[in-house]
């Protein structure tokens, strides 16, 4: 039985290098999501405070879209994740494949 139960941490690092827990990450009903919150999340899931489901569902979200600010700040970091920046990056990104 203890073995199905998964340990979290209490807290994360967040995307600005200060702590992340449950009550510091962005509401869930959160409608306007800026860099911060996105990288926050992000931050979350990768440090193991939530899982994908659980950001999937607290925040209302797609796996594919929230699977998008991975792959932004994975190629990009934080500037990555700015909506008005995407086509920049995603040409950046394709001309990198290339080489």
């Amino acid at each position: 039985m203890i073995e199905n139960q998964k340990i979290r941490p209490a807290k994360v690092i967040g995307p600005l290098g200060e702590p992340l827990t449950l009550d510091t990450l962005p509401p869930p009903d959160t409608t306007r999501w800026v860099v911060r919150r996105k990288a926050e999340v992000v931050a979350a899931v990768n440090g193991g405070l939530l899982s994908v489901d659980e950001v999937c569902e607290r925040y209302g979200l797609t796996v594919e879209e929230f699977a998008g600010w991975q792959r932004a700040i994975d190629r990009s970091g934080m500037p990555g994740l700015r909506v008005t920046r995407i086509q920049h990056y995603r040409s950046l990104y394709e001309r990198q494949q290339k080489f």
